[in-house]
């Protein structure tokens, strides 16, 4: 599917807030509200549109500490990150998972809890629990500097 104009307008704007109406949304790309609703419809099934989602106040939650974890494995074969990564998924501590390179980790996790406390019993009880795990290495986010949830769309030629 090629993107027109007002598909990447659409996108943006259900990136930046996405319990927009389809009122408002129809006046901000110049449709009428079925064209509108019918183009926002052609994205979803087309994939471009993964899901809606609410982002909740993290403090209001009381998940105040924020860590960056570093993991080594001790093999990598196939079925040795498949588990790591099986068990990781069932983890809702885990924000974020990624199997990196150019580190002496193998993966990168975000990972946020209450307090240290509550760290200290995740890291050790549950992270370093799972086979193969050799290394673990933790910073933890003193200040969130910058929290985008929208993708840039511009090298699609749309936005500068």
């Amino acid at each position: 599917m090629k993107l027109s104009r007002i598909d990447l307008t659409i996108l943006n704007e259900v990136q930046k807030n996405a319990r927009i109406t389809n009122l408002e949304l129809s006046e901000k790309v110049g449709l009428s509200p079925s064209p509108c609703l019918r183009r926002v419809k052609q994205l979803e099934e087309a994939g471009f549109i993964d899901e809606y989602v609410a982002r909740l106040n993290q403090k209001k939650v009381n998940l105040k500490l924020m860590a960056l974890i570093q993991i080594s494995m001790d093999k990598h074969t196939p079925e040795r990150f498949e588990h790591f990564e099986n068990t990781i998924k069932d983890y809702a501590e885990v924000l974020e998972c990624y199997m990196i390179t150019g580190q002496t980790a193998d993966y990168l996790l975000k990972v946020i809890v209450p307090d240290m406390e509550f760290y200290q019993q995740f890291l050790l009880g549950r992270l370093t629990c799972i086979e193969g795990v050799s290394g673990v290495q933790s910073s933890f986010i003193m200040r969130k500097v910058l929290d985008r949830t929208t993708l840039p769309l511009n090298h699609l030629g749309q936005y500068d």
